[in-house]
């Protein structure tokens, strides 16, 4: 998978990270925990990999910083 690649889908797990805590702020509703089970092992996975994607896409600010530096 090339960067662009996973750029894309670690953006998708951190826009349904995102959606689920607008759900669990507006609505007081967890889709992952009603999904796989209150903290499941799958729904701390789901917990892990949206916390993991974020930390990945902060390097996605030093790119478009050093992208807009080029032109």
């Amino acid at each position: 998978m090339n960067s662009k690649g996973l750029d894309y889908t670690l953006l998708t797990l951190v826009i349904i990270g995102a959606v689920n805590w607008g759900l669990i702020g507006f609505f007081r509703f967890d889709l992952v925990s009603f999904i796989f089970g209150d903290m499941s092992w799958f729904s701390r996975i789901i917990y892990a990999l949206v916390g993991i994607s974020g930390l990945y896409l902060l390097s996605v600010y030093g790119r478009i910083r050093s992208i807009n530096n080029q032109a």
